[in-house]
């Protein structure tokens, strides 16, 4: 039966991807002299929120994920993040890959929220794998890759801010149901507007004008009767 132990020895964002992609550099190492064909990978990676410290702020912005700080020793529980596979090509005894673990923006996903409240210091990630080797030296064997197989992982904050600040700059992401973005874009269209920045905004100043308080008209004086002398006959 061979052995393999994994290393995480860096992260980085993926500067030419299409979308947010982060890049995991792992280290594979295989029993002594063991010739391994092929390994088929699954990788399932967490975070693990309870192997750092926050900030005041940080804490407010994951109120919604974990509540109160009082509450956080029972509720600071690990949040999954991604699961990917990796074909990882013949070596013997030791390998490097890349590990590409595509991302989203999406702020109802726990993970970005989770990323999205952070300011600084780095992300504590737990790399799980699991999958099958094809091995031998003179023949061809197949064997599992053990469930117990792990990794640790601590990502600085700063690359997945600088990654999404690549692909979204100096912008948010909302999810919209499809009936209020058809009720959007109607209104886009009827009003020419040239963006959804624009659009927002126009909704922004409507619902501002219809929201501001009516001016207070000054009091009208009374009209008195004109009283005219009276001339003697």
């Amino acid at each position: 039966m061979t052995e393999f132990a994994f290393t995480c020895t860096g992260v980085r964002a993926d500067p030419y991807a299409a979308g947010p992609t982060l890049v995991l550099r792992l280290r594979i190492t295989a029993s002594p002299e063991a010739r391994v064909h092929a390994l088929a990978l699954r990788c399932q990676i967490r975070i693990e929120p309870g192997r750092r410290g926050y900030e005041q702020a940080e804490a407010d912005g994951l109120h919604d994920l974990f509540g109160d700080r009082s509450r956080w020793g029972n509720t600071l529980q690990p949040l999954q993040f991604a699961q990917v596979s990796l074909m990882v090509p013949s070596f013997t005894t030791e390998t490097e890959v890349d590990l590409v673990v595509p991302c989203t923006y999406d702020l109802d996903v726990a993970a970005t929220r989770y990323f999205d409240a952070l300011q600084d210091g780095e992300v504590p990630l737990l790399l799980l794998f699991s999958g099958t080797a094809f091995t031998g030296d003179g023949g061809f064997h197949v064997e599992p890759v053990p469930w117990d197989r792990e990794a640790s992982c601590r990502m600085p904050v700063t690359v997945w801010k600088e990654m999404i600040e690549q692909h979204f700059p100096g912008c948010g992401w909302i999810r919209l149901p499809r009936d209020t973005m058809d009720a959007l874009l109607a209104f886009r269209s009827r009003q020419a507007l040239p963006s959804w920045e624009a659009t927002v905004q126009a909704l922004i100043d409507l619902a501002g004008a219809a929201g501001a308080p009516t001016p207070e008209r000054p009091a009208r004086r009374p009209v008195l009767p004109r009283v005219t002398e009276r001339t003697a006959p």
